[in-house]
């Protein structure tokens, strides 16, 4: 049988190989829709205390896990986690999100960035990976996650979340030298922190790139994708074996640029049927998604529907079940359990026949 027999459902779908049913797990699968978290939140309010304390975000990464045994159990963390570690100071608000304390919006302040020394500035990564891995062994697979070169520039320049992006884009519109120099020192980042998941334990890699469903297709080939594909590039230079995930938020215009940007799997989100994003993509183009989450509000006979609706139409192929986005806050747990257990019940073959 090989290597592969053993290994776990989800990172042999995402190599490409026939597996019996789509594997499944959920974005934002840890968190605010689950008892467990909203407890755990209570001790420790801090974000960064419950994503950079081993420990906690150990226990976070694997309640899920322990509620569900989903098909991926992924690191807990943040996008803007390895930012301090390039010189850029931020914290993490409650219910808000990513705070930049001095936005760049310089030359000088780009040109003070360091690189990333992962070992020195984010030690504890190894530390849960290693024990996610040990913890799930076989029966599960681990992912590892990184923010995109653009929408980690979007927090760095905008210093917070935004609606308009106006900052970035008067940025990019009118300074772009200062933005790709930006850009390419936070690529590099990026990739020396995926290269540093994957040799601490995380067998695949997704890639959030919220922001870049913001910017005109046009923009977006000139300040989204290069800098994906110099991550995927050099990601793909050390570990050309581990599979790896690009999620675009609102990607429906951007679909096809997506599938160039070197991912060996593309998120679809709910605003495309999935058998139109079949054929957009083309057939070697592994994809993931794309249940609205939404769904998970509505009855038990709705959310087997949507499942099997969406399993059909991705055919029985390098598909990864899963929302188009995350988990909204107050879903109800017994429909998080639903979803799954429904899911590893499936058998594709009887579905796409």
């Amino acid at each position: 049988m090989g290597v592969s027999s053993t290994a776990p459902h989800l990172l042999r779908a995402a190599r490409g190989e026939i597996v019996d049913r789509p594997p499944v797990w959920m974005m934002r699968q840890a968190g605010r829709y689950m008892k467990a978290y909203r407890d755990l939140r209570e001790k420790y309010p801090s974000f960064r205390d419950r994503s950079e304390i081993p420990e906690v975000a150990i226990e976070v990464s694997l309640q899920p896990w322990k509620a569900f045994q989903p098909d991926g159990v992924i690191l807990f963390s943040d996008i803007v986690t390895p930012l301090p570690g390039l010189g850029i100071d931020m914290d993490i608000a409650e219910g808000k999100g990513p705070i930049i304390h001095s936005p760049i919006r310089t030359q000088a302040q780009i040109d003070s960035l360091h690189d990333l020394d992962p070992e020195a500035a984010l030690p504890f990564i190894k530390t849960i990976l290693q024990a996610l891995r040990q913890e799930v062994g076989n029966k599960s697979t681990v992912l590892g996650f990184v923010g995109a070169p653009w929408t980690l520039a979007a927090y760095a320049v905008e210093g917070k979340g935004s609606k308009t992006y106006s900052i970035i884009k008067n940025l990019a519109f009118s300074d772009p030298a200062i933005l790709h120099q930006l850009l390419t020192k936070l690529a590099d980042a990026i990739a020396t922190y995926a290269r540093y998941q994957i040799d601490c334990g995380a067998q695949v890699v997704q890639m959030f790139d919220s922001w870049a469903g913001q910017l005109s297709p046009q923009d977006y080939d000139t300040f989204a994708l290069p800098y994906q594909r110099r991550v995927f590039q050099q990601v793909k230079q050390t570990h050309p074996d581990t599979p790896l995930i690009l999620l675009v938020s609102g990607s429906a215009g951007v679909l096809e640029r997506m599938a160039q940007s070197g991912a060996d799997i593309v998120t679809v989100d709910w605003t495309v049927d999935m058998a139109d994003a079949r054929a957009r993509l083309g057939k070697h183009v592994k994809v993931q998604g794309n249940l609205d989450p939404g769904v998970l509000y509505a009855s038990k006979e709705f959310i087997r529907d949507r499942i099997y609706d969406t399993v059909r139409k991705a055919g029985n192929w390098g598909h990864i079940l899963n929302l188009g986005h995350g988990v909204l806050p107050d879903t109800p747990e017994e429909n998080v359990a639903f979803f799954f257990e429904t899911a590893k019940q499936l058998s594709t073959a009887a579905l796409v026949s």
